[in-house]
């Protein structure tokens, strides 16, 4: 009769906790970079053959809206990942919820509703941020969880061009307390954190404990079809001997500094207002695209820009063509803590990039040469910055093997490795 030895047996325990696991995955919202994170983890999670099941918990606008996604999760062989939809009412519950701290609970009831449901063995919280406060008081949920923490900022007094007003010392501190609560909870067992540099001082500040992972910020080395390019811009009505500045996103949301840069126009030469093309890419939303409007209709009247405006839902195929028909592309957030795909997409397509010298966004861009960051609350700085990226040479603004580097950095691969792999050694 064979004897198995006591790490054997380790062994094979764990191999049947990760062959019994069922992970679920809280991802309620369905725009900006959600979407994407999404798909890279079920191609990972199909290209590993990971054990278990993994069911992700999305809004019924999910379904509706990224059907590519979604398909990716049933065109899979194992057939071992699934997308569970909320109801409609709980879509609307959740989207109808105000303030803030009163969205968070009704974040909290639905993932220990879906959890129950499902009989998860562990959670990931797709954005820790916005239901964070339930947990940090210590109530409970069906399984041990994990979270995708966005936006830390008590450890932005060790990066450059910061000093903290009142106001973000408060965050600091608030921040410092949520997370020892937090790391004090016994169903907790890691936070996944775009930034490296938090991840080093929180863990560092908290006993030395791995309690923060970091994850990268996955983007695509994709090169579209000089012809989609070109088509793309003939569609545009992009005038030839303009430079293309893209500014992409939820253009309307006020920390992204879309109004500012537009005002920053109104402070450049004229002779260079002609050389330039402003095309605005994105704002799904209906009320957002008239405000953009409304912020653009004395550019359109008094300054010889181009300006061109896509608005809707581009596609993750699209995005690329988007990013290389740009000469610069624009992110003048207004002090946006953590980070931003922007920053990856245009590092990606090699383009130059006009950030916010704020916190991380600003480190990374200077750390690896990615284009000019300026302090975006200064329209005089923003346009300082624009008459630089459209009057010298871009080779001059950036270093394409720092844009490598960073890129390289940040693959899908290693994204979805630093999430499943961290949770499977805990099993």
């Amino acid at each position: 009769m064979a004897i198995l030895s006591q790490d054997a047996n380790v062994s094979f325990e764990k191999q049947e906790r990760e062959n019994s696991s069922h992970i679920m995955l809280f991802a309620p919202w369905y725009y900006g970079h959600h979407p994407t994170y999404l798909g890279h983890l079920i191609r990972y999670w199909e290209q590993q053959q990971r054990p278990g099941t993994l069911s992700i918990v999305v809004m019924p606008t999910f379904l509706a809206k990224h059907e590519d996604v979604v398909n990716l999760a049933a065109q899979q062989k194992c057939q071992t990942v699934k997308f569970v939809s909320m109801t409609q009412e709980e879509q609307v519950w959740l989207e109808s919820a105000r303030p803030n701290f009163v969205k968070a609970f009704v974040q909290y009831q639905l993932i220990v509703r879906y959890a129950r449901k499902l009989g998860a063995t562990q959670g990931l919280l797709m954005h820790f941020d916005s239901c964070q406060i339930p947990l940090v008081l210590g109530l409970r949920l069906p399984c041990p969880f994990y979270g995708v923490y966005f936006t830390p900022t008590l450890h932005y007094s060790q990066l450059s061009n910061y000093s903290p007003t009142k106001k973000e010392r408060r965050q600091h501190l608030r921040e410092r307390i949520f997370l020892s609560r937090l790391f004090a909870h016994r169903q907790f067992k890691k936070l996944f954190c775009l930034d490296p540099h938090a991840v080093e001082f929180i863990n560092r500040q908290f006993d030395g404990s791995p309690k923060v992972v970091h994850m990268p910020d996955p983007v695509e080395k994709m090169l579209p079809a000089e012809k989609s390019v070109c088509d793309l811009k003939i569609k545009l009505g992009i005038e030839s001997d303009r430079k293309v500045l893209l500014a992409f996103g939820i253009l309307a949301d006020q920390r992204k500094g879309t109004r500012q840069l537009l005002e920053a126009l109104h402070l450049l030469e004229p002779e260079l207002c002609k050389k330039i093309c402003i095309l605005l890419v994105g704002e799904p939303f209906p009320e957002g695209q008239a405000t953009v409007e409304s912020w653009l209709a004395n550019v359109r009247q008094s300054l010889p820009v181009q300006v061109i405006t896509q608005f809707g839902y581009i596609s993750e195929s699209e995005v690329p063509q988007y990013f290389q028909l740009s000469d610069v592309v624009m992110a003048p957030y207004q002090k946006h803590p953590g980070m931003s795909g922007i920053v990856l997409l245009a590092a990606a397509a090699r383009k130059p990039i006009l950030s916010s010298n704020y916190g991380l966004m600003g480190e990374l861009v200077k750390q690896y040469g990615l284009g000019i960051a300026v302090d975006t609350t200064d329209r005089a700085e923003i346009a300082r910055g624009l008459t630089r990226l459209t009057s010298e040479p871009l080779t001059d603004l950036c270093s394409p093997k720092g844009m490598t580097d960073f890129t390289e950095l940040n693959s899908p691969q290693k994204f979805a490795s630093a999430i499943f792999e961290t949770i499977y050694e805990d099993a």
